[in-house]
């Protein structure tokens, strides 16, 4: 039985996963169904969002919801077809939205993005890539006073987080953005948000380091992951067995018949993720912009403007709608006058989604040697490292950092 760890997947979280454990002194194969950082890894908006700890599942989106599943191209979209399949998730989501439910998940979260800030920063220094991050902050817009006032529950729970943040205004907008169109009146600012100059660009370089440090890769659909006498065994759809001591399932959007295999009944969704990314130069735009009662972001990367985000719960095997990238756009296009909407290219990813907002992070139920790394929704390029960290703890025999009893798959 060989002693390398085998992780299934070479997306961001994977990758960072194997990172952490070549640090540990262990040897690492990745395996990657299609490209690597091919997945969400690719077409992500970028950001560390270290400061983002308010769980999706909340009461306050459950307000909205309904307005926002009216328009077809909206924030949140399901398609009808996909309807009766989601159902068991939503309700699971409805339950996580409860207030006390909330406050939980709240809590786990700011743990969560405790251990992650810490470890991406010594991430990023080990594997030679501080030149690709950038701290100049995030900006989250309003179009009115009401809007602001709405959202100030959720920075009163980030500042009793210690989370550092500006409510502005008039010149003090303009000067975060200058270009903004009048309908937005405030904004507020979070300084010490960071963007990555690419997230594809980044877990490339990440790899990279990977694979400097003696890391492997093999490319093929992984079947199963079971236990074998003394470790594990991972079979690929060509008929190839892999045995290792170790392994670790961080396959994103593809990893629920994995956890189903291993005996773990995981409610693991799809959010289908929507943007445009347009030439460099398409606006002079200083830092990522949040319009949240649009879902949407627009953030500066080295490729160009990258316009997307919203949410369509629509699974694995329904074509894109690439109108809503249009839609998004075309929004975008009326919040930034000047804003040059031609050349772009389009681009549609899934994004692995719990009903409760927090990833699966843990020992599968079959063996300690098989751990779960993966549902981090919308933040898996930010819980990347952090992920990487608890991971490399518990193969390694060791007690977390955080109590990561919440991120179990058995809480399910």
């Amino acid at each position: 039985m060989s002693d390398e760890v085998v992780i299934v997947g070479a997306g961001i979280v994977g990758l960072a996963v194997a990172f952490h454990l070549q640090g540990e002194g262990r040897r690492v194969r990745l395996v990657e169904r299609g490209g690597v950082a091919e997945g969400a890894s690719r077409g992500n908006a970028g950001a560390f969002a270290f400061t983002d700890i308010l769980p999706l599942a909340s009461p306050g989106i459950m307000r909205k919801a309904p307005r926002w599943l009216m328009d077809p191209l909206g924030p949140l979209a399901i398609p009808p077809s996909y309807l009766p399949s989601i159902a068991p998730w939503l309700l699971r989501f409805w339950r996580a939205s409860r207030p006390d439910r909330y406050r939980r998940s709240l809590v786990v979260q700011g743990e969560l993005m405790r251990v992650a800030s810490g470890a991406m920063e010594a991430m990023v220094r080990d594997a030679g890539l501080s030149d690709r991050v950038r701290a100049d902050g995030n900006l989250q817009l309003y179009e009115s006073e009401a809007e602001l006032a709405g959202a100030r529950e959720g920075w009163e729970q980030r500042a009793r987080a210690g989370i550092a943040f500006e409510h502005v205004r008039g010149a003090r907008l303009a000067e975060l953005q200058p270009g903004l169109s009048p309908r937005f009146v405030a904004g507020t600012f979070t300084p010490h948000w960071k963007t990555v100059d690419d997230p594809y660009h980044f877990a490339l370089a990440l790899f990279d380091a990977v694979m400097a440090r003696g890391g492997t890769v093999t490319h093929g659909e992984v079947t199963s992951v079971a236990p074998a006498e003394g470790g594990v065994r991972v079979k690929l759809h060509d008929g190839t067995a892999l045995d290792a001591a170790q392994a670790v399932v961080a396959g994103g959007a593809w990893s629920r018949p994995l956890a189903a295999g291993l005996g773990d009944a995981i409610p693991l969704e799809t959010e289908r993720g929507y943007n445009t990314t347009l030439p460099p130069g398409a606006f002079d735009l200083r830092r990522q912009l949040t319009f949240g009662g649009h879902g949407f972001v627009v953030t500066p990367l080295s490729t160009g403007i990258r316009v997307g985000g919203a949410v369509e719960l629509g699974g694995l095997e329904l074509p894109p709608n690439f109108k809503r990238s249009e839609a998004m756009l075309k929004k975008a296009a009326a919040f930034l006058p000047g804003l040059r909407t031609a050349g772009g290219a389009q681009w549609m990813g899934f994004r692995p989604s719990i009903p409760d907002s927090l990833p699966v992070i843990g020992r599968s139920r079959a063996s300690e040697r098989i751990v779960y790394a993966f549902g981090h929704g919308h933040l898996g390029l930010t819980q990347s490292a952090g992920t990487g960290r608890l991971v490399a703890d518990l193969l390694m025999g060791r007690r977390p950092s955080i109590d990561i009893a919440p991120l179990r798959a058995d809480r399910f």
